[in-house]
């Protein structure tokens, strides 16, 4: 039997989501929480690996498994042997043509930055400080640029793995509320870093520091060199994950949709 579960976390108590000797991962964490639900060895598939310090909302994972459970075992029953940084909100019976990473059509991130002269305490982990006014309209006008099917290559690490830079946005909005700025993406797929790379660009220009036209010159060089700073991980949520019919599942919860 093939079941699909929907996660969330707290990244900044983890190396990261993929399972490393020697380290605290969550892949590792849902793997034995789930092992001792089902009695058996759990190896997980998610749609989408996080680096250490990024959180997740919507993330997905199937797993395989003989073991019959019902949904408030997989959900309650594993939750009780989780830490409380990791939940799983969801659980569903899926066909076994399912695959939580390769069946997906899009991945959406939201990067959240507190625009304030005072550093944050209570939220420090969780949202990417920058003491400089930032202006969304310049990010925005940058962002544009973005939009559509372009090779990535000035926003992916030099230990991306992925075969081809080549990406399509299909959403990139720049939002304020009060001091909080959301940087909400959404592409078919994305290369290692592309979202905290176009992040930082996307803060540099909004310092007034480039202008919103940089941003072009930076996807035309190809050349991660030609790019900003990596933004910091501790902004970044990974908040859905689309699927196409018949795998329509549960939405995240919607953390800092308003703040």
């Amino acid at each position: 039997m093939r079941i699909a579960l929907g996660i969330e976390y707290d990244g900044r108590d983890f190396s990261g989501w993929q399972a490393q000797i020697g380290l605290r991962t969550v892949q590792s964490c849902l793997e034995e929480a789930l092992s001792k639900i089902a009695d058996e060895p759990i190896k997980l598939f998610c749609a989408g690996r996080t680096d250490a310090g990024v959180h997740a909302t919507g993330q997905v994972v199937h797993f395989d498994t003989n073991a019959i459970r019902s949904e408030k075992a997989w959900i309650l029953g594993t939750n009780t042997h989780l830490p409380s940084s990791i939940a799983v909100n969801w659980a569903l019976p899926i066909s076994d043509e399912f695959h939580a990473r390769f069946s997906a059509i899009s991945r959406r991130y939201r990067y959240i930055i507190y625009n304030n002269k005072v550093r944050p305490a209570i939220l420090s982990s969780r949202v990417t400080w920058q003491y400089r006014p930032l202006q969304v309209e310049l990010m925005q006008e940058a962002a544009n640029y973005f939009l559509g099917e372009h090779d990535f290559s000035s926003f992916r690490s030099t230990r991306c793995e992925a075969k081809s830079p080549i990406r399509h946005i299909s959403l990139l909005k720049i939002t304020r509320e009060n001091d909080f700025i959301f940087i909400d993406i959404q592409a078919n797929a994305f290369l290692h870093h592309m979202v905290r790379n176009i992040a930082g660009l996307l803060m540099k220009i909004g310092s007034g520091h480039e202008k919103p036209s940089w941003a072009a010159e930076v996807l035309k060089a190809k050349d991660r060199r030609a790019a900003a700073d990596t933004a910091a991980a501790a902004g970044l949520y990974l908040v859905q994950v689309g699927y196409p019919e018949p795998y329509l599942f549960p939405q995240s919860r919607a953390f800092f949709a308003s703040l």
